[in-house]
């Protein structure tokens, strides 16, 4: 028995419509999503507090997030609280992807001797602070300060908590693979943008790539993003633009 030409025509266009969305889900699943936008001229929806204040301000022309560590946390002991989950934590299902976000650092009078206005970004956050990535700044080292070596090649810092902090990669790693030197400067406006692929990380700093990891020191792992912060800094965020794939 044959069919006639309208149901042969009507199965050949089923066939075909499967087959193109089946081609869509595939190409859309391995593509970028619409980024996230958030200004930060207010705290997040959602967002939690981990040994910071945040507050909203207007700083250089622009509204931000003000993050600082609390006063308990500025009084503590040297040597405490470094590499540590001290950030506003968003909340998102981020492994892949680029994070872009405007960055200001500054000393606040409050810290150590070393401070560098320490500011960045911690990403993958799990649990609120057992595990997290992050990149962070230290603009006092920016070779725009001409610091004396090797702080100049040491602006841009990765770190993965809470195994790998900057003490045992500098000491496992004296090539300084996990760090990089930057045309920054304290007191000024920075965009920083991380590129994250599992174990790869691009970092690039007002458009220009500054430092490429191949091998990231964590597994990577579905979590939140945190606006980080160090000690003795006043920290200023702006245009958090998040984009998973």
């Amino acid at each position: 028995m044959s069919m006639s030409g309208p149901i042969v025509k009507h199965a050949l266009f089923a066939v075909a419509l499967a087959v193109v969305s089946a081609l869509t889900v595939t190409t859309a699943s391995g593509q970028a999503q619409a980024p996230r936008v958030y200004s930060l001229h207010e705290m997040p929806a959602g967002a939690t507090l981990h040994t910071v204040t945040a507050a909203p301000a207007e700083y250089k022309g622009r509204r931000v997030l003000r993050v600082e560590f609390t006063d308990a946390a500025n009084e503590g002991p040297p040597g405490v609280l470094i590499d540590m989950p001290t950030y506003v934590l968003i909340p998102t299902n981020f492994k892949n992807g680029t994070i872009e976000v405007d960055v200001l650092g500054r000393l606040n009078r409050r810290g150590l001797p070393e401070a560098r206005a320490f500011v960045g970004l911690a990403y993958r956050v799990v649990d609120g602070e057992a595990r997290f990535e992050s990149v962070y700044l230290r603009p006092l080292n920016g070779r725009k300060t001409n610091p004396p070596s090797p702080r100049d090649k040491r602006a841009i810092q990765y770190f993965a908590y809470p195994d790998w902090k900057f003490d045992r990669l500098r000491k496992e790693y004296p090539d300084g693979r996990y760090e990089s030197g930057a045309d920054i400067a304290d007191d000024e406006w920075i965009t920083l943008k991380l590129d994250i692929d599992d174990a790869r990380v691009r970092v690039s700093i007002n458009g220009k790539e500054e430092l490429a990891l191949t091998d990231s020191k964590a597994a990577p792992e579905v979590g939140g993003i945190g606006l980080w912060v160090g000690r003795g800094t006043e920290g200023y965020f702006t245009n958090l633009r998040i984009a998973s794939r």
